[in-house]
């Protein structure tokens, strides 16, 4: 069965290609923003009518939460239209759509774990656009999984860890918000279990997130730690900070569902960043 993976230059597809790329040999085909643009309905239905793949994990995303508050329209056409446009295609070859949405679905006042069960309630516009492309993905097909991820980390610029690491380079002091929660999640280990849920021919709606949960404080305090960053790092309320979006105060979200389908233990969000950490001292 051959794959297609969208938004190959970003660090989930990264991670899916390191892991996909020797193992499919010839049967996986990565394709860049500039290769097949998921807003364009004729450009990706002639992609995927020549290619065929038996599966589509869509890893192109519009995810500058700030930046959706004031461009809404080019949000929403990655977010949801161009999800509306895989699965549309994919039901006409019959290929499985693997889709990722976001913990910011949620509002992050209900201060327990979030469900697969609890209804979403958006507080800003990126949410919005990813509960969107949720809800359109439904409406197109039954032949999908949908997976739930927060906070997510790998090889890019565009995590948390990343910007900890360039913000230390030139502050002694970084200050960071200590009341937004959810859990960090690794590209490593959303790929990992993304592949055994294709394995077991699993179908549906599932969170997908590292164990434990922690504030961003939290996560830049240990990650500092671990990586020896002499910066010193100081918790502050968000509002400390001009942001365009509102960011739920706790969001974290139950991984149970999934690793109970899977009878697996998804490992702690400190061993993730353990072992981000390595590979990036291995590079």
């Amino acid at each position: 069965m051959s794959i297609l993976i969208t938004g190959a230059n970003g660090q989930l597809a990264t991670e899916f290609i390191r892991r996909l790329g020797k193992s499919t040999a010839g049967r996986l085909i990565a394709l860049t923003r500039a290769q097949l643009d998921i807003t364009d309905a004729k450009m990706v239905s002639d992609a995927l009518s020549r290619f065929r793949p038996g599966v589509v994990i869509n890893c192109a995303a519009y995810n500058l939460v700030d930046d959706a508050e004031k461009d809404f329209d080019t949000a929403l056409r990655v977010n949801a239209v161009g999800v509306r446009n895989l699965a549309a295609a994919c039901r006409k070859v019959d290929a499985l759509i693997v889709h990722y949405s976001t913990d910011y679905v949620f509002d992050g006042t209900k201060e327990e774990l979030y469900t697969e069960e609890d209804a979403p309630h958006p507080i800003n516009k990126y949410g919005e656009t990813k509960l969107a492309g949720e809800r359109v993905l439904a409406d197109e097909s039954d032949n999908f999984l949908l997976f739930r991820v927060s906070w997510v980390f790998g090889q890019g610029r565009q995590n948390f860890l990343y910007k900890i690491s360039e913000w230390a380079k030139q502050n002694k002091v970084l200050r960071i918000a200590s009341d937004q929660v959810s859990i960090p999640t690794s590209a490593e280990d959303i790929a990992t279990t993304t592949l055994a849920a294709l394995e077991n021919g699993m179908r549906g709606t599932y969170h997908l997130t590292n164990g434990g949960y922690a504030s961003r404080y939290e996560v830049a305090r240990y990650y500092g730690e671990k990586c020896g960053l002499s910066s010193l790092i100081l918790p502050v309320p968000s509002d400390f900070f001009p942001a365009a979006a509102r960011r739920p105060y706790f969001s974290a979200m139950s991984n149970r569902k999934i690793s109970n389908a899977l009878a697996i233990r998804i490992p702690h969000w400190r061993d993730a960043v353990d072992r981000f950490v390595r590979r990036m001292e291995v590079r």
